[in-house]
């Protein structure tokens, strides 16, 4: 056995290792190997291999990540997050329409579970309106969450 055969073999247990906890993206598992591999090389071997054997899939990842983080956060947070991940822009697109769905009905449920009351005055609205940005909802999403929890309150 070659050295760079074993070092590869104990890369790809280390690897199988982290997947085996959660799933990763691609460029999210380089980043944590590369501090054990010198060899760019046969980083990417172990990482193609992985890909092809269905233990890596990026595409995996982004849905698992989108539907863990759905509850809490709005669409624009999901979609920075997953690209601050090395989440490629077309996985993005295919999730997209889904997480954009359902934003107001999470920005409704977030707001009433934090807030439950609509803002008395300015600067409580200013507050809200941060906390929900914050958590990655667009301002038309935020003016609709406020909008109708003042038309309930009536």
């Amino acid at each position: 056995m070659k050295v760079s055969d074993s070092n590869s073999l104990r890369l790809e247990t280390r690897a199988l290792r982290y997947l085996a906890r959660r799933e990763h993206s691609r460029y999210e598992l380089e980043k944590k190997l590369s501090a054990h591999e010198q060899s760019d090389q046969v980083l990417s071997e172990v990482l193609d291999r992985l890909e092809q054997q269905g233990y890596l899939s990026t595409e995996r990842f982004a849905e698992q990540t989108s539907r863990t983080r759905r509850p809490r956060f709005g669409s624009q947070r999901i979609v920075h997050e997953l690209k601050e991940k090395g989440v490629d822009v077309a996985h993005i697109a295919s999730l997209l329409p889904d997480l954009k769905e359902t934003d107001l009905e999470i920005a409704r449920q977030i707001w009433q579970k934090k807030f439950g009351t609509p803002p008395r005055d300015l600067k409580e609205r200013g507050r809200q309106m941060r906390f929900l940005t914050g958590r990655g909802f667009s301002p038309e999403i935020i003016r609709k969450v406020l909008l109708q929890a003042e038309k309930d309150a009536q």
